[in-house]
């Protein structure tokens, strides 16, 4: 059984890049649309990554024992 820890780890990295990506953003008319674009990319990828991790966790189907008989 593997713990949670590592999906608590990388959400607060990407909160952290999420914050990074806040402040670094140059001033200027495009500057919501870049803070939205990497607010968004950074969401995306978080929840692929998670749903993938999880998926490989706790799967939904159990693996089955192929019946061969010797």
């Amino acid at each position: 059984m593997s713990s949670s820890l590592p999906t608590v780890y990388i959400l607060i990295l990407a909160i952290l890049a999420g914050s990074v990506g806040w402040f670094a953003t140059p001033k200027g008319p495009n500057q919501t649309l870049i803070r939205t674009s990497v607010l968004l990319t950074l969401a995306c990828c978080y929840l692929m990554w998670m749903v993938t991790f999880l998926s490989q966790v706790h799967p939904l189907e159990s693996p089955r024992r192929s019946l061969v008989e010797e």
